[in-house]
């Protein structure tokens, strides 16, 4: 009998995954618009080309989007009261990648490709042209037909304690594990000195920095936000390889140089502290905890939350508005 490969058994293990995702399945496109999926991807890498950091910009937006309303394009839709206005997503970016895929597409098979499905595409090429891993992503989502703004005060915030963050992303069914993988997307964020620079001053009213900061890595972060700069200056949330998506922000979280406090915790929680370690290869487990693989799983298990499919929602002619 021949052997299967251990990557034939992953890759086998995932179309199942995949299969089940609501109604949402791998090459969903492959008759109706074959051509799709190679059109998101050389529009992302046109952008990616021009400048890397757009790829956290759209795995970022992808995220945003599925924590509010599930994945169905709905932080896509432009209105002073919708999603993409609310405080925690007015630092999103990427939407003109999304735009112009959707015109292209549209222009090849019109009002076959959801926009919430170009987004999904969009995040899993982002993360294959920063070195990272790729997956067969599910396909078949459909567009919502509602954005409120009121509704995204569920996102995480750089502030969440760790039982916050576990209440949050358990709400969309995901687990402390699937939360530490997919906070490891910061591999290749940024993040804006207005979210993290009041750890380094006066902490709690202390009048000193957060403890749990690396007494080595203070002062960096502290010249790149001083006390009275420009808010809205942005800092790589992982200092050692910011357009590569690789394991080294959890390396940096293990060292106490984790920037936002909201993935520094992860490090002193009793629960997620053994899956940093892990991603950050200080322990070899059965077959190691692989953050490459594990971050695919994650992913194809977040761009399913809530989707609509079948009849449900639409399929919009431009993203940023309702049909």
């Amino acid at each position: 009998m021949a052997t299967i490969s251990l990557l034939s058994l992953v890759v086998l293990l995932m179309s199942v995954l995949v299969e089940g995702q609501g109604g949402l399945k791998t090459r969903f496109y492959s008759s109706t618009c074959p051509k799709a999926e190679a059109i998101v991807r050389s529009t992302v890498e046109s952008h990616f080309n021009k400048d890397p950091t757009i790829a956290a910009g759209l795995l970022r937006l992808h995220f945003h989007d599925c924590f509010v309303q599930g994945c169905d394009g709905s932080v896509l839709i432009t209105g002073s009261s919708a999603e993409r206005n609310a405080l925690p997503n007015l630092g999103l970016r990427g939407f003109e990648v999304i735009d112009d895929a959707k015109t292209q597409v549209e222009a090849l098979c019109p009002g076959v490709v959801s926009c919430a499905d170009i987004l999904a595409l969009a995040a899993r090429d982002s993360v294959d042209l920063s070195n990272g891993p790729s997956w067969s992503a599910p396909t078949g989502r459909r567009d919502g037909r509602i954005s409120s703004s009121s509704e995204a005060s569920n996102l995480p915030s750089p502030a969440d304690s760790i039982a916050v963050q576990r209440q949050k992303f358990a709400a969309k069914g995901l687990n402390d594990k699937d939360m530490v993988t997919l906070v490891g997307a910061h591999t290749i964020g940024q993040t804006d000195c207005l979210f993290f620079r009041y750890r380094l001053y006066n902490f709690t009213a202390t009048g000193n920095a957060d403890p749990t900061i690396n007494p080595a890595f203070l002062p960096q972060l502290q010249a790149l936000c001083p006390p009275n700069g420009d808010g809205t200056k942005r800092v790589a949330l992982d200092k050692d390889s910011q357009t590569n998506f690789d394991n080294s922000f959890f390396k940096n979280v293990k060292d106490g140089n984790g920037v936002l406090e909201s993935d520094q915790r992860l490090w002193g929680d009793a629960t997620t502290r053994p899956i940093v370690q892990n991603y950050a290869g200080t322990i070899r487990g059965l077959l190691g905890l692989r953050f490459d693989l594990e971050f695919s799983k994650a992913m194809i298990k977040m761009s399913g939350i809530e989707v609509k499919t079948g009849s449900q929602g639409e399929i919009r002619k431009i993203c940023s508005k309702f049909n």
